[in-house]
C-alpha cells in the first residue's frame, strides 16, 4: 500500500523546550494510525506541522509523493482540533457552509453534502440553532461533519469522542471505518487507550518530543508480552509440588494464572497440566493492554500483572 504521510527527522524547538526532537513516521493509506502520548509529549505540535500551522525547524514532511504544501495541500486533509474550533454566535446550518466553502466546495456542493451528513447523524433540526446552544457531545457531532464535508485524504481527529455519549461514540466510530474503508487515511490521537486497540492499525507513542515505540498494534501488543496464560479449569486445580515449567502467578477457583518459565513453551505447560489429571476448559494466552504499554513507557514502570480487569475481559 503506497505511503500518504512521511515525516522524515522532524524537529520543533521553542525557545529552549524541544517540542518535537528527531521524530520519524511514516503512514500508509486507507490506514487508521493512533498517535498516543500523555500531555506535553509533543502530539499537538506534531500535528500542527502535519496540518501546516507550525513550519518544522527541521526535517521534511512528504504528502502523496512530494515535499508537503501547506498553501496547495491543506485542502486535502481535515483536522478536527480537541478544542471546539467553532464561531458560538454563527447558526449551525451558515457555519457548515462557511467551512465547507473555505475548503474550496462550491455552494450547491456544500449545500449537498451538508444535507446529507446531517441526515446520516439525525442533525437536519439543527440548521438554525446557534452553535452556543450546542452541547459538548452536539458540538462535537457537528465538528467531525464539518472535518470531513470535502473529502479530505487525510483526516486528523485529536480526542473526538470527547462529550458523547455511547451511541453517538459508535455513531463516530462507525464513520471513521466507512472513510478509511473509502480510502482515506485517519490520524486518531486520543488518551483512551481502549478505544485505539479496537480502532487502530498502527500506533506510534511520542513521549518528552521524541518517538519512543511505533508498530502495529498487535505486534506492539506481542513485543510486551511476558508468557501469562489464563487457564479455566473443571474445578479448583490442585497442582502437585514437582518442578513446573510454569509459576502460579494467581489462582481462583476454577481460573489460574500462569507465567511459563525461561525456556518453556505453552506446549509444555498444557501437557504438564493434562498429566496432572486437571479438566481443562481453555487455555489462553494474556497480551498486555496498550494501557499497560503506555505506563511501562512513559512511567518506567513494569507492565501490570493485577488481573482484576483482566479477569473479567477472558
Amino acid at each position: 500500500m503506497a505511503t500518504i504521510l512521511s515525516l522524515q527527522h522532524l524537529k520543533k524547538y521553542f525557545e529552549s523546550q524541544k517540542a518535537v526532537d528527531d521524530i520519524s513516521l511514516s503512514i500508509e493509506e486507507g490506514q487508521i494510525f493512533g498517535l498516543l502520548g500523555p500531555n506535553g509529549a509533543g502530539k499537538t505540535t506534531l500535528i500542527r506541522m502535519i496540518t501546516g500551522i507550525f513550519y518544522p525547524d527541521q526535517g521534511d514532511i512528504i504528502f502523496r509523493g512530494k515535499k508537503f504544501d501547506p498553501v496547495n495541500d491543506v485542502g486535502q486533509i481535515g483536522y478536527m482540533p480537541e478544542e471546539r474550533g467553532l464561531y458560538k454566535k454563527m447558526k449551525v446550518g451558515e457555519q457548515a457552509l462557511y467551512l465547507a466553502q473555505l475548503k474550496g466546495l462550491s455552494h450547491r456542493e456544500a449545500k449537498e453534502k451538508i444535507g446529507v451528513w446531517f441526515e446520516r447523524f439525525g442533525m437536519e433540526s439543527w440548521w438554525n440553532k446557534k452553535v452556543e446552544d450546542l452541547s459538548k457531545g452536539m458540538g462535537q457531532k457537528l465538528q467531525f461533519v464539518t472535518t470531513v464535508l470535502h473529502d479530505p485524504r487525510l483526516i486528523i481527529l485529536d480526542e473526538p469522542f470527547s462529550g458523547l455519549d455511547p451511541v453517538n461514540s459508535n455513531l463516530i466510530k462507525d464513520e471513521i471505518y466507512r472513510l478509511a474503508a473509502n480510502g482515506a487515511t485517519i490520524i486518531f490521537s486520543t488518551h483512551r487507550m481502549e478505544q485505539v486497540e479496537e480502532i487502530c492499525h498502527h500506533i506510534a507513542l511520542v513521549n518528552r518530543g521524541k518517538k519512543i515505540l511505533d508498530g502495529t498494534v498487535s505486534g506492539v501488543k506481542e513485543q510486551f508480552k511476558e508468557n501469562l496464560f489464563l487457564v479455566e479449569t473443571e474445578g479448583p486445580a490442585a497442582l502437585s509440588a514437582i518442578e513446573r515449567p510454569f509459576t502460579v502467578v494467581e489462582q481462583t477457583n476454577s481460573k489460574l494464572y500462569i507465567q511459563l518459565a525461561e525456556g518453556q513453551s505453552r506446549n509444555q505447560a498444557l501437557r504438564f497440566l493434562l498429566d496432572q489429571q486437571i479438566g481443562i476448559v481453555s487455555f489462553k494466552e494474556i497480551l498486555p493492554s496498550l494501557n499497560d504499554i503506555f505506563i511501562k513507557l512513559v512511567e518506567g514502570t513494569p507492565v501490570s500483572r493485577s488481573f482484576e480487569t483482566k479477569k473479567d475481559l477472558l
